[in-house]
């Protein structure tokens, strides 16, 4: 096993630089990346998740962080399935409500949010800013292939006749968060609007969903952390949309004159009960995973090529018995879940099997993933959720 040896040090808050963080959980080696790749396993790295919490607010989060070159080292996020496509439908005509005119997306990705939008409104100018851009830019929506940060948020020629910044999902994945938000506050002009969304991580968590904190997800910020902080800054909240059981919306307007500044909370208390819960929780489920494994003489398949299974094996799952990891998305069947040796394919391979098993922890993706092999591939599934 290769481990990785330059981690980045965050051994304070990421709220108050407070330096006395109370340690809380070490999950050893887990793959530094969450995609699929056709490279010998031998290439792969692993690390270990050091899990803290900062007694002065609450906020769990890793005090050991993978370098941004590693860990996002190629996209693997398409967002295909009707869970994403539907948020994308909503929270593109969130924006085309605001009548933004020129916008700089943080973290385009695929390019899902701003194809829509342009179409929704004709007359939009759309500038994506992304380190692993997988959309092909065109006469409306140009690409910059670069992170967001203090260069760029100073850059004359990126801040060209922008009057709107959006992101979606992608303030997480900051590893400060603060200059994060210092570096568009920055770039934008009185009477300029930010229009984001961000995933509503405490409910996750609490229901032991995954894909909460990990090494990209590195802490537990929340929506009441986001509300005070917003209140440092001259913003003005025009709307905040809560968008089912998976983010918050928010549309703000920059002022010129002082906000009256909130106290961050300390939700220590609650969400050190809760991060120990979701510890405890997978210890036992994989140990049940494990029994079950054991005894069944059914095809046992995992879904999600993702953090889902990642997580699973990183607690201990034994994968002998697995005969191979499931995932919708193209791009990733046929190539190997980084960390194993365990190739992808399609739910399809499902269809000619008796009474397969699927193990399915995939969080709130669950249900669609459920009806999808239940009603189109084989209603004979058994799922292990």
């Amino acid at each position: 096993m290769k481990k990785l040896d330059n981690y980045i040090i965050r051994d304070y808050g990421v709220l108050t630089d407070n330096y006395f963080l109370e340690p809380l959980f070490k999950l050893e080696n887990f793959p530094v990346f969450f995609g699929c790749v056709n490279t010998p396993i031998e290439e792969d790295l692993f690390a270990d998740m050091h899990w803290s919490i900062d007694t002065a607010t609450g906020i769990v989060q890793l005090t050991k962080l993978i370098p941004p070159e590693i860990l996002y080292k190629e996209q693997h996020v398409d967002g295909i399935g009707k869970t994403w496509q539907d948020y994308y439908d909503y929270f593109s005509q969130y924006i085309v409500i605001q009548n933004p005119k020129s916008i700089l997306e943080i973290g385009g990705g695929s390019g899902q949010i701003a194809e829509r939008v342009v179409k929704l409104n004709m007359n939009v100018k759309w500038l994506i800013v992304e380190p692993n851009p997988t959309f092909k830019e065109n006469e409306r929506i140009k690409i910059i292939s670069s992170f967001f940060n203090q260069e760029l948020s100073m850059s004359n020629v990126a801040k060209e006749n922008i009057d709107t910044i959006v992101f979606s999902q992608v303030w997480e994945h900051s590893y400060d968060p603060i200059q994060f938000m210092d570096d568009i506050d920055i770039f934008l002009k009185i009477g300029d609007k930010l229009i984001f969304a961000y995933p509503d991580l405490e409910l996750w968590l609490t229901r032991k969903y995954t894909n909460a904190l990990n090494f990209e997800h590195t802490m537990l910020l929340t929506e009441k952390h986001i509300d005070a902080l917003l209140t440092h800054y001259n913003f003005e909240v025009l709307d905040k949309t809560y968008y089912e059981e998976h983010s918050f919306l928010y549309t703000l307007k920059k002022h010129a004159g002082p906000i009256i500044k909130e106290p961050i909370p300390n939700l220590y208390t609650k969400y050190k009960g809760i991060f120990n819960d979701f510890i405890i929780f997978h210890k036992n489920e994989v140990d049940t995973l494990n029994e079950n494994i054991e005894l069944s003489e059914n095809p046992i398949y995992i879904f999600g090529a993702h953090i889902f299974t990642t997580y699973l094996i990183a607690f201990g799952l034994n994968i002998n018995k697995v005969k191979s990891i499931l995932d919708n998305s193209e791009t990733k069947q046929g190539k190997r879940l980084y960390g194993t040796n365990i190739i992808v394919h399609s739910p399809e391979i499902l269809r000619n099997e008796k009474t397969p098993v699927l193990i399915l922890k995939a969080g709130i993706y669950n249900n669609e993933i459920k009806n999808q092999i239940l009603s189109q591939i084989n209603s004979d599934t058994i799922f292990w959720e």
